[in-house]
C-alpha cells in the first residue's frame, strides 16, 4: 500500500471515530431529539410535494351588443408561486399579468375578486374586440384555457354599394341593390313606400305577380311597366336594434299619352263648360291648351296623337284668365288637364286641343265644342250651368224638374243637323244624341 492510500485510510478512520463520538454525546445528552430525528427519517418516503396548479371549470363564451361590456372569468386552484396572465389568442398579445394590465388599451381591465378567480373586463365593446382570449398559467409546461367574445353589431347600409334613385325607360330591366353589414349578418327586405304590392315578373312569363315584400339584397325588375314606378324601401335587420332603411325612387320613363273622355261637347250660350283630358307621362310633361287649328284624329275613345294640318291658321294658345280657367291635377305619372270656358259664346265654338310633351315625345287630344240652342218656349234657366256632353244634358242642380228642360222635336232636328255637320263625330255619338233626346221627350 502506498503512502496516499495509507493517508486516506487514516482520515476515514478518524472521521468514523468523530461521528461515533458525536452520536454517543447526543444519545446521552438529548435522547428525545435523537428519537424525533429517527422518526422523521423513517417517514421521509411518505412526504408529498406541493400540488401543481389547475383550472377550475372552463371559461364561458359570451355574447354582447356593441357598446356594452364583456367579462371573461378564469378560476385556478393551487396557484402557489405561479402567475396567471391574459392574452389575445389570435396574435398572442399579452393583455394582463396577475392583477396588472400591460396593454395600452384603456378599455381593458382585470379583477381578482377572490383567491381563485381572475376576470378580464372589456368595456365599450367594439366590433374589433370580437374573438378569443387565453387565460394562461406560467407552469412548465404551460397551462391555458380559452374563452371567446362575440360582439353583436346593429345593421348598417353601405350607401356606396347600394342603389341610388333610378330612371329607366319603360320596357327595360332594372335591379335595385341594397348592401348591409352587421353581426349577425342582416336580412334585407324590400317593400313599397306607399304600401302597395310589389309587381314582379313571373319567370318565363309576361304576367306580373303581386307580393307584399321581397327578401334579398337585389330586387330584379324585368321589362318594367309604368305601374311599377314608385319609391321602394330597403330594410336591413338582424335582431340587434335598431333596424335601418334606405329609400330608392324608381322612375319609369315614357312618352306622353293623352285621352279625351268626351270628345264632343255641346252647351247653351251663356253657360260655363269644362273640357277634360287625361294624361300619362314620365318624366312630368309640359301641358297646355290650344284652340282653332283643325286636326286629323280618331274619336274611337283611345289615346290619339294629332298633327296639325298644313295650310291652316296657327292654333291659339289659351291662357288662364277671366275667359278661361286652366288647372292640372297630378298623381304620380297620371294627370288630368281641365279647361273651363266661361260664359260660352258663339266665338267659343270650335276645336280645342290638349297637348302634353316631355323629353321622350308629344301627344295631343282633340275636343269639339258647339252650341246647343234651347227651344224658345222653355223658361230661362238662371244660376245654373249646364254641360251637354255628347248630346247628353247634365245639370248641376238636381232639384230642377225634368219638364223644365224638355227638348222639343224642333230642337231635336236642329241638334241632329248640327251634329251631322261635325264630320269627325262617329255614328255612335249621333245615335246617342237621338236616343237621349227621345228619352227626354
Amino acid at each position: 500500500m502506498n503512502t496516499n492510500e495509507l493517508f486516506s485510510s487514516y482520515k476515514m478512520e478518524n472521521l468514523q471515530r468523530t461521528l461515533l463520538v458525536i452520536f454517543l454525546f447526543v444519545t446521552i445528552k438529548c435522547p428525545n431529539a435523537l428519537s424525533q430525528l429517527l422518526m422523521n427519517g423513517m417517514n421521509e418516503p411518505n412526504m408529498q410535494l406541493d400540488p401543481d396548479p389547475e383550472f377550475i371549470g372552463t371559461i364561458n363564451n359570451v355574447t354582447f351588443p356593441a357598446g356594452r361590456e364583456a367579462i371573461l372569468a378564469c378560476s385556478v386552484r393551487n396557484l402557489g408561486k405561479n402567475k396567471v396572465g391574459w392574452l389575445r389568442a389570435s396574435d398572442q398579445t399579452v393583455l394582463a399579468l396577475q392583477g396588472r394590465v400591460v396593454t395600452h388599451n384603456a378599455r381593458i381591465s382585470v379583477m381578482h375578486e377572490d383567491m381563485h378567480t381572475w376576470k378580464l373586463k372589456i368595456s365599450k365593446l367594439r366590433e374589433s374586440d370580437r374573438g378569443c382570449y387565453m387565460c394562461q398559467i406560467n407552469t412548465s409546461p404551460m397551462k391555458k384555457q380559452v374563452g371567446c367574445i362575440d360582439v353583436q353589431v346593429p345593421p348598417d347600409i353601405i350607401n356606396e354599394e347600394s342603389s341610388s334613385d333610378l330612371a329607366v325607360q319603360e320596357g327595360e330591366d332594372a335591379t335595385l341593390v341594397c348592401k348591409a353589414t352587421g353581426n349577425p349578418v342582416p336580412r334585407v327586405t324590400w317593400r313599397r313606400e306607399d304600401g302597395e304590392m310589389i309587381l314582379l315578373r313571373k319567370p318565363g312569363s309576361r304576367e306580373l305577380m303581386r307580393v307584399e315584400s321581397y327578401q334579398g339584397p337585389a330586387l330584379k325588375l324585368a321589362r318594367l311597366e309604368r305601374r311599377q314606378m314608385g319609391a321602394y324601401l330597403c330594410i336591413a335587420s338582424n335582431d340587434v336594434p335598431p333596424a335601418v332603411s334606405k329609400r330608392v325612387s324608381l322612375s319609369v320613363q315614357f312618352a306622353p299619352m293623352v285621352r279625351a273622355p268626351s270628345q264632343l261637347l255641346g252647351t247653351p250660350l251663356g253657360s260655363d263648360v269644362q273640357l277634360e283630358c287625361q294624361v300619362e307621362a314620365s318624366p312630368s310633361p309640359v301641358s297646355y291648351w290650344l284652340k282653332g287649328a283643325r286636326t286629323t284624329s280618331s274619336y274611337s275613345g283611345s289615346i290619339s296623337n294629332s298633327a296639325l294640318e298644313t295650310g291652316q291658321p296657327g292654333p291659339e294658345m289659351l291662357l288662364d284668365g277671366p275667359k278661361y280657367s286652366i288647372t292640372e291635377k297630378r298623381d304620380g305619372y297620371r294627370g288630368i288637364m281641365l279647361l273651363t270656358v266661361r260664359s260660352f259664346s258663339p266665338s267659343d265654338v270650335g276645336t280645342y286641343h290638349c297637348v302634353s310633351t316631355n323629353s321622350l315625345g308629344r301627344a295631343e287630344g282633340t275636343l269639339r265644342l258647339y252650341e246647343i240652342k234651347l227651344h224658345p218656349g222653355i223658361a230661362t234657366i238662371n244660376d245654373d250651368q249646364l254641360n251637354f256632353i255628347g248630346g247628353l244634358e247634365e245639370s248641376r242642380n238636381s232639384a230642377l224638374s225634368t219638364a223644365k228642360h224638355r227638348i222639343s222635336w224642333q230642337h231635336l232636328s236642329l241638334h241632329l243637323a248640327i251634329t251631322a255637320q261635325l264630320v269627325c263625330s262617329p255614328l255612335s255619338i249621333i245615335l246617342r244624341c237621338l236616343s237621349s233626346s227621345l228619352r227626354m221627350r
